[in-house]
């Protein structure tokens, strides 16, 4: 009776880890570091666009030449359609972060679907961008999502490590976390917008300490030998 318990739990375990790891290749394959052969990092940025908040990230990232990825959620892009198109004038990557943010591991295949493919509508036509890369909220997958991104043909990514910016730490605790967490071929997470809130006006959505924690970000990394480069790289 042990042994049969036993693999239950190991099986449930698997399950968990292929849901929730934002790295786990169990339900398709996903992109979560570069090459840890040399001193370079990715930025990313998630929940976006959010007025005051995306153009100030905009114009650091411009003033250090810093490249970055913004994962936007479709129904912001509608709302605030300026700070998306910003995103594309500046060249950065632009990746599907679905809709809604809905947690798609709770969805069916056809809800998936409503969620990506109207997402991608979303950047396409506010941006004029077509999305390559796709991000799944909070890293939440399961079998079905692969097979709608496939069909969409991204490139799958989750992230190397997060500082849970996205609860409002000061600046200094942000630009502290990703600091000590810095490592060869990292992606860093980091959310410039709340992806609850498409309008944009809760004040828990506001993502003011990240951007002000950029800066001190940039110069913490490069002081310890890194540079940054293009998500784009990754894509193949």
């Amino acid at each position: 009776m042990i042994l049969p318990l036993a693999a239950v739990g190991a099986a449930a375990g698997t399950l968990a880890w292929g849901t929730y790891g934002p790295a786990s290749p169990l339900f398709g394959r996903v992109t979560a570091r570069g090459s840890r052969q040399g001193r370079v990092l990715y930025l990313s940025f998630d929940d976006g666009p959010r007025p005051g908040v995306t153009e100030r990230i905009l114009d650091t990232l411009a003033k250090e030449n810093v490249p970055a990825a913004f994962f936007l959620v479709g129904a912001a892009v509608r709302r605030h359609p300026a700070p998306a198109r910003d995103v594309a004038a500046a060249g950065h990557e632009i990746g599907n972060h679905t809709r809604s943010h809905r947690k798609l591991h709770r969805l069916g295949p056809a809800s998936i679907r409503t969620e990506l493919v109207g997402g991608h509508q979303d950047i396409v036509e506010v941006t004029g961008e077509i999305p390559r890369a796709f991000r799944a909220p909070h890293g939440y997958r399961n079998p079905f999502v692969a097979r709608v991104a496939r069909r969409l043909r991204y490139r799958t990514f989750g992230w190397t490590f997060g500082v849970w910016d996205s609860e409002r730490p000061p600046a200094e605790e942000i630009r502290r976390r990703v600091r000590a967490q810095l490592r060869p071929g990292a992606i860093i997470l980091l959310h410039d917008g709340d992806g609850y809130d498409p309008e944009g006006s809760n004040p828990r959505g506001d993502r003011t300490p990240t951007a002000e924690a950029l800066p001190g970000i940039i110069a913490d990394a490069r002081a310890a030998g890194y540079d940054f480069h293009p998500l784009a790289e990754l894509l193949g």
